[in-house]
């Protein structure tokens, strides 16, 4: 089943590649937003997941809008290179997968999210780190 997926990140190639692997597995990109202001449009919009990355064009956002995203319901899974910074995570988020990452580590961190929110029983992969 197509899931419509948010991506937040700011470097312009990182996003692309994560389109491309979200098209490739069969779910729609809601959008790519580098920055609060920009996510923020996407408040409102029915998703179904978000991959947030921490340090944005607008400085470590990253948390904020995954805090606000989880408050309206959408999953978060954190994607980024400083996964350290997160600690023990963020309110309301699943997760944290270290960049670089490829296809098949996103689909199995998918697959699990979507599994688990639809009461299947579900292993989180490896490089998926959980909070909580």
């Amino acid at each position: 089943m197509t899931k419509r997926i948010l991506i937040v990140e700011d470097e312009m190639l990182v996003a692309m590649e994560l389109e491309c692997i979200l098209e490739d597995l069969g779910h729609d990109c809601a959008g790519i937003a580098p920055d609060v202001e920009t996510a923020t449009e996407h408040f409102e919009a029915p998703l179904d997941l978000a991959l947030v990355d921490l340090n944005l064009r607008d400085g470590l956002t990253g948390p904020q809008i995954a805090e606000t995203l989880s408050q309206r319901g959408v999953p978060v899974i954190f994607i980024t290179a400083n996964p350290r910074q997160l600690g023990d995570g963020v309110a309301g988020t699943i997760g944290v997968i270290t960049k670089p990452t490829d296809e098949s580590t996103v689909k199995a961190a998918l697959d699990y999210v979507f599994r688990s929110r639809a009461g299947e029983a579900a292993d989180p992969p490896p490089a998926l780190r959980l909070f909580g």
